[in-house]
């Protein structure tokens, strides 16, 4: 499965055109997505142990600051973008919706592609999961308001059903059950993966139409979007002495947010249009996140990146 695994970016290209294609089909899924997401969120609490739990007590540094630099940087990385580049409201809605997301959980693969600190990136989507139940909606209020009309309440209570309860529940069954877990265990990766390209595929059928007419500035748009998420990830968290593994998988959450959850919301919230930049988000940052992955895990097995690491962690 690991082979499987390593052509995540491949098999979301793949199907994303397989669903262009066959839009009819995976269209009628619409309503599955909600379900599949809270289930990815499920699996991702069920790989969550006492020791995640200790590494934040013990040292909660990279889990704060990347968690801030999370929901304060990408939501106004997305509105200065749109402002930039004049997207409608909708398309600004959608911008600033899956900028003040959380993590993906795709993060968390990309991450193990990368030799990074897996258990601060499960530590981190965690958190900021978590946080998104309050932070997502909030967020949205405060830069939306103006432009469109914002359920506050309505979204902390979907997120709440899509995050916070999945997470929580899978979390109490592997401290529960963790030796049954464990039997499993090997398989969860593939099995997220497998669910979240169902999920691209959906979203990518839905907005068939929409993307023939997507402009330049769109597409534009949330490249540089998901660029600049990871730039500024690796930078800022360079800036605060962590070392090069850590600041990888911060730059990793910080750039790839749960676009499947912004466009989830979006659809129920906003409207299609607003769910275009999640499902252009959706394939693109599981693309440059993986080609992201394969170069750093390449200079990671250089002598010179051990060398930095350990400088890094001897400095502390």
């Amino acid at each position: 499965m690991t082979k499987f695994n390593n052509l995540f970016p491949l098999w979301a290209v793949l199907l994303s055109a397989v669903a262009f294609g066959f839009n009819g089909f995976f269209g009628n899924l619409e309503q599955a997505i909600v379900p599949l997401l809270a289930t990815v969120m499920f699996i991702m609490g069920l790989t969550l142990t006492d020791d995640d739990f200790l590494r934040i007590s013990k040292d909660p540094r990279p889990v704060f600051v990347g968690v801030l630099l999370q929901f304060m940087l990408m939501p106004i990385l997305a509105l200065i973008l749109a402002t930039i580049l004049q997207l409608s409201n909708q398309l600004t809605a959608g911008m600033v919706l899956v900028g003040s997301c959380a993590g993906g959980t795709a993060s968390n693969v990309i991450t193990y592609l990368a030799k990074g600190d897996v258990a601060l990136s499960i530590s981190m989507t965690m958190i900021s999961s978590l946080a998104g139940v309050i932070a997502t909606p909030l967020l949205c209020s405060f830069y939306l308001s103006e432009t469109v009309a914002v359920d506050t309440l309505g979204m902390f209570l979907s997120i709440s059903q899509i995050v916070l309860i999945p997470v929580v529940l899978g979390s109490l069954i592997n401290h529960h059950a963790h030796s049954a877990v464990l039997r499993v265990e090997s398989l969860l990766p593939s099995v997220s993966i497998v669910i979240v390209l169902l999920i691209i595929a959906i979203i990518v059928a839905l907005n068939s139409e929409q993307l023939l007419e997507i402009g330049l500035l769109t597409l534009v748009a949330v490249i540089l979007h998901n660029l600049l998420g990871l730039t500024g990830g690796f930078c800022i968290s360079r800036l605060f002495g962590f070392n090069l593994r850590q600041s990888h998988t911060i730059a990793i959450e910080v750039g790839m947010q749960n676009s499947g959850l912004g466009v989830a919301l979006a659809l129920q919230f906003f409207s299609s249009a607003a769910a275009l930049p999640g499902a252009l988000f959706s394939v693109w940052h599981n693309i440059s996140g993986s080609m992201l992955a394969s170069y750093w895990s390449q200079r990671r097995s250089s002598l010179e990146y051990v060398m930095k690491d350990q400088e890094s962690i001897d400095t502390k």
